[in-house]
C-alpha cells in the first residue's frame, strides 16, 4: 500500500513556513547499493530541507532544468525545461532564449519550498544556468568540467584541477571546486556579467588550452573521444547557452545517491567523492565551515581568459566544435569524426558536414548548406 500523502513544512524566506504536499513518499528513488541504504522520495525531500540554505544560496535566482525520474533512477528519465504543470504560486520563472531561437520560461528556485516541490515532481538533479534572472544572456559564472577518460582516476582529476586553479588565478579569477557527483570535478568562478555566452566559452577555451600546454600528458581539449586518449578532458562546451552542470549540493542519478558537493581546495586530494551522498552530506554541512564561503564576493572579470583566447588566435588556433544540436557556428571545424573523414574529397574550411538523415527531414532547406 502506498504511503499516505504528507504535508511538509518548509522554511520560507520571510521566516514563516510553506506547506508542500508530498505524495508517494515511499517511492524508492535510489535502490540500496553496496552498503548504501535506499533513498525514497521522502528521504530526498528531507535531504534538500537539511541542506536548503546552502542549496538555495548557490543555485537560486537562476533558470534551472529539472532532471526527473518518475519511477526512480533505474527507470525512464527526462529533462524538464518548461516549468512543470501545477507549479505553486510562489514558484518563480524567467524567460530564456535557446540556441534554436526559441524562447520559453524556466523555473527559478528562489526559495527552498520550490526545490522540495520539484522533488514532489520526481526531480533528482537540478541543472542551473550560469546566469541570473537579471540578465539571462550574460553569464555571471565561468564553469569548467574536468572529465576523466577511461584509464584515469580521481587522483588524476585532482592533479588537473590544481593546475587549472593556477591558470585561473593567473587569469584574474577566484576558482572554487566541487565534486561532480560522478568521476570528475567542477570548477566555478564568479565573473562580472559583461560578456555573452560565446565570449565566455572562448574564455574557457583559452584557459583549457593553456592548461593543456602545461600538462600535455594529462589534459586534453580534443572534442572527439577517439582523440582524447587516457587523459582528463576539459569540457569547454559546458560553457554554451543551454548547457548546464549539476548544481551545488544536487544529488546525481547514480547508485549510492552521490551528491555534487562543494569542497575546499585543501581537502580536494583527500576527499572520497563516492562517500559524499544524500545520507552523509547533511552532517558535513552541519559540522564544517562552508567550503564556498566568500564565493559570491569573489567576482572577477573574463578579460584575462579572453586574452588567452586571443593569444591562441594569433598562434593560429581557432574555434572548436560545438555540440551536435547547435547550428553551424562561424569558424567551427567540420563536424565529422576524424576516423570517418573522407580524404579523397575536397575539404574547404567553409563547407558544412553532411547532416544526419533525420536532421535533413526536419530541415530540408539546409540539407547541404554552403556557409
Amino acid at each position: 500500500m502506498a504511503a499516505k500523502p504528507q504535508v511538509l513544512e518548509v522554511p520560507a524566506p520571510d521566516g514563516g513556513v510553506r506547506e508542500v504536499r508530498l505524495t508517494s513518499g515511499d517511492r524508492v528513488i535510489f535502490p540500496a547499493y553496496e552498503g548504501h541504504d535506499e533513498v525514497t522520495k521522502a528521504d530526498l525531500a528531507a535531504y534538500l530541507i537539511a541542506v536548503g540554505e546552502q542549496f538555495v544560496r548557490l543555485n537560486g535566482d537562476r533558470p534551472v532544468t529539472l532532471q526527473r525520474y518518475p519511477t526512480g533512477i533505474e527507470g525512464e528519465e527526462f529533462y524538464a525545461k518548461n516549468p512543470p504543470k501545477g507549479a505553486p504560486e510562489f514558484a518563480a520563472t524567467t524567460m530564456c532564449l535557446y540556441p534554436s531561437g526559441r524562447r520559453h520560461r524556466q523555473l527559478v528556485i528562489n526559495e527552498l519550498a520550490t526545490a522540495v516541490w520539484a522533488v514532489q515532481m520526481n526531480t533528482v538533479t537540478f541543472h542551473p544556468w550560469p546566469v541570473t534572472t537579471a540578465d539571462n544572456d550574460n553569464p555571471d559564472e565561468l564553469r569548467i568540467d574536468l572529465d576523466p577518460q577511461p584509464g584515469r582516476g580521481f587522483a588524476d582529476v585532482v592533479e588537473a584541477a590544481l593546475g587549472l586553479r593556477e591558470v585561473m588565478h593567473e587569469a584574474g579569477l577566484t576558482p572554487y571546486v566541487k565534486s561532480s557527483g560522478n568521476r570528475g570535478v567542477h570548477v566555478f568562478a564568479r565573473i562580472e556579467p559583461t560578456h555573452e555566452f560565446l565570449d565566455v566559452r572562448h574564455g574557457v577555451i583559452g584557459i583549457a588550452r593553456e592548461l593543456e600546454r602545461r600538462m600535455p600528458d594529462l589534459v586534453t581539449t580534443a572534442w572527439w573521444k577517439e582523440e582524447r586518449g587516457e587523459k582528463v578532458f576539459v569540457d569547454f562546451n559546458q560553457a554554451n547557452r543551454d548547457r548546464t552542470l549539476a548544481g551545488a549540493y544536487s544529488p546525481r542519478p547514480l547508485p549510492g545517491a552521490p551528491v555534487s558537493t562543494p569542497v575546499t581546495w585543501e581537502e580536494l586530494g583527500e576527499v572520497e567523492a563516492a562517500a559524499l551522498t544524500v545520507w552523509s552530506v547533511p552532517g558535513r554541512v552541519q559540522d564544517i565551515p562552508d567550503p564556498w564561503e566568500g564565493y559570491e564576493a569573489g567576482v572577477g572579470r573574463v578579460d584575462g581568459a579572453l586574452a588567452l583566447w586571443r593569444a591562441d588566435l594569433e598562434r593560429g588556433l581557432g574555434e572548436l566544435n560545438f555540440p551536435p544540436d547547435y547550428p553551424k557556428m562561424p569558424g567551427e571545424p567540420r563536424r565529422v569524426q576524424p576516423s570517418k573523414k573522407r580524404t579523397d574529397l575536397p575539404d574547404p574550411e567553409d563547407r558544412e558536414y553532411v547532416r544526419p538523415k533525420r536532421w535533413i527531414e526536419l530541415h530540408p532547406e539546409e540539407a547541404n548548406p554552403e556557409d
